[in-house]
């Protein structure tokens, strides 16, 4: 067993009958729906939601109902990948390019739990590229911004084009390097209309699993408050 199918399956665990899951994006969280999938079948009744029309798609697939966010009055848990998260639970999030949804999810969710292997699991953040969704009126105004404040951007492309994402919007990844100032770059991307989210996550997961080779590491952020 790989170590993002290790950890897709342990999330289960935090699946109880009758909550609503908010079901995240990208290849970890494709084995957590896989696995809830089965549990399902075999008699769970929970609720879901998503973050991403991917994830929609792979639910539907597996024969599952998944309601729009708006039919659903909370959020009992949420279930994520991160792309690097650090010992004090800042992450960065965005590489399947559906952050938005992810922030507000998790921001709606009672209890947020982000799933990894080992390999994402960083000293600081900053070696992956900050994602950062914008709005496509006047894109490259946006951008030029960024680059005027010194936060190293480039538009995201797929396929020869430039990558839509689920609301209509453009990525802008930032390559700001290992260790930046987080605080710093929150507030210059705050100064920037056209600007819609950012893929940092501070401080909003509860637990996180981590898959290593000796098995799945369950870890309680004792830090976290909810709002």
């Amino acid at each position: 067993m790989n170590l993002k199918e290790q950890v897709g399956k342990k999330a289960v665990e935090f699946i109880k009958e009758g909550m609503v899951v908010g079901l995240g994006t990208g290849s970890t969280v494709y084995y957590f729906i896989h696995e809830l999938a089965k549990k399902i079948k075999e008699g769970l009744n929970v609720e879901l939601v998503s973050t991403s029309v991917q994830s929609i798609e792979l639910a539907k697939s597996l024969g599952l109902e998944v309601k729009d966010i708006e039919e659903v009055s909370c959020i009992d848990i949420s279930v994520d990948g991160v792309d690097e998260i650090d010992k004090n639970f800042n992450a960065i999030k965005g590489g399947g390019a559906a952050l938005f949804r992810e922030k507000i999810v998790a921001d709606i969710s009672n209890h947020v739990v982000w799933i990894y292997d080992e390999k994402k699991d960083v000293e600081k953040i900053g070696a992956f590229d900050l994602p950062v969704e914008i709005l496509p009126f006047a894109y490259n105004h946006t951008i030029k911004k960024m680059k005027d404040l010194h936060l190293n951007p480039k538009l995201r492309h797929k396929e020869g084009k430039i990558l839509v994402t689920d609301n209509s919007n453009y990525i802008v990844d930032l390559a700001l390097g290992k260790g930046f100032n987080i605080e710093e770059v929150k507030k210059k991307l705050s100064t920037i209309v056209g600007v819609v989210e950012d893929g940092l996550f501070i401080n909003m997961c509860k637990h996180c699993i981590k898959g290593t080779e000796q098995g799945a590491i369950i870890i309680e952020n004792h830090n976290y408050k909810r709002k």
